[in-house]
Parts: C-alpha cells; structure tokens; sequence
C-alpha cells in the first residue's frame, strides 16, 4: 500500500466516525474520500472473535493451516472482491474457502475469506454481502 492512499483512507474513515459520534449523516469531506472510505470496507467490515465462529469455521480455518484437503473444489481460487466490501487490494490476494453449513444442499452461502498477512481472515454468512474480520485474540 503506498502512502497517499493511506492518508486518504484515515480521512474517509476520520470523516466517517465523526459523522457517526456527532449523529449526522455519514458523509465523506470528498467524492474521492468516500470512494476511498467505501474501497476500504470501512462501512461493512465488522468484527467477530475466533471463540464465537460455528464449529465449520474453525475447521475450515484449520484445514487453511494446514493447506488442505478441503472439501470443495473451489475451496482456495481467488477472491475478486467485486462488491468491494473488503479493503482493496491487487487482484491475487484474497482467497476463499467454504464454510460447511450443515442441512445445505450445496455449498451454503458462508465463506472464510484470506489476506495475505497473518491472521488476515474474513468471515461471511451471506455470500460476500458483509465481512467480519477474525479477532484470534478472544
């Protein structure tokens, strides 16, 4: 990530947590700082500690340590990213996997999504519509 980019996501995120202390309407200083603010993920990304994961998640946080086998065989391709509800990135570094959803007659609408650093981990109940960042520490 360079510089410039980061300065303008702290000021998209600056002005969007003033806008929501103060109860106005969540409105970036710039279009080019809510478009940042909106690349960022900063409006849908929410967190979720490891303990409070369903029992399928934390397998399939097991099988990524481990590199496999998975269950699926789109477990691993890359993820694009597309409703840019994650913070933006280069087209390579996220990949998904499946989240088993017991009682689903496919592959269920719950994902583990992966960054590129440590603990970089992403879960989705609804097919990519919302990301909860992984919180290892609870």
């Amino acid at each position: 990530m360079t510089t410039p980019q980061r300065f303008t996501r702290v000021a998209a995120l600056a002005a969007l947590a003033s806008a929501l202390l103060v109860g106005g309407p969540a409105v970036a200083a710039t279009p080019t700082a809510h478009a940042a603010a909106v690349r960022a993920g900063a409006q849908s990304v929410g967190t979720v500690c490891y303990s409070e994961l369903p029992s399928q998640a934390h397998d399939t946080l097991g099988l990524i340590d481990k590199g496999g086998p998975f269950p699926y065989p789109r477990d691993g391709i890359v993820f694009s990213n597309r409703e840019g509800v994650l913070p933006q990135q280069s087209n390579g570094y996220y990949h998904e996997y499946t989240v088993i959803t017991p009682g689903s007659p496919d592959r269920g609408a719950r994902r583990i999504v992966t960054g590129q650093q440590k603990h970089e981990d992403y879960y989705t109940e609804d097919h990519y519509e919302s990301f909860d960042k992984v919180d290892w520490g609870c």
